[in-house]
């Protein structure tokens, strides 16, 4: 059993396998979720954006965030719902990247090991050669 402060009020409470959060807070967001579903459901609101449905129902954009990254708030349903990508925070649908933040690291990622496997064969012929001397 662990016992943690709560990171959005900062009471302690028992850390749950499914629950980040103590029960006050945790019964909190849940009236909030009911509130953005409630709003969500009405078929004229189903391509809001986050900041819409934040506006609309004083619910905060990180919670927003938090319900569609975890699942909670389908993007099919809900096509204009997204969460900042972990890099530069242009929104997405899935995943932790934008594609080209993904992209761009991928490029990193083979210059990196292109160049790993330059100095590895320049040290392999520098040994090489020094063999040859003796």
């Amino acid at each position: 059993m662990d016992l943690l402060n709560c990171p959005n009020c900062g009471d302690i409470y028992v850390k749950h396998a499914i629950r980040d959060i103590c029960d006050k807070c945790y019964r909190e967001e849940e009236a909030d979720y009911e509130k953005v579903y409630r709003f969500l459901r009405v078929r004229e609101n189903r391509a809001a954006t986050i900041e819409r449905v934040a506006e609309v129902t004083g619910v905060k954009e990180e919670l927003l965030y938090k319900w569609v990254r975890s699942g909670r708030l389908h993007t099919a349903q809900f096509p204009n719902l997204g969460y900042p990508c972990d890099k530069c925070g242009k929104i997405i649908r899935k995943g932790k990247l934008c594609e080209g933040c993904a992209t761009g690291m991928i490029g990193e990622l083979e210059t990196f090991e292109m160049e790993r496997n330059r100095q590895e064969a320049l040290h392999k012929a520098v040994y090489l050669s020094r063999d040859k001397r003796k």
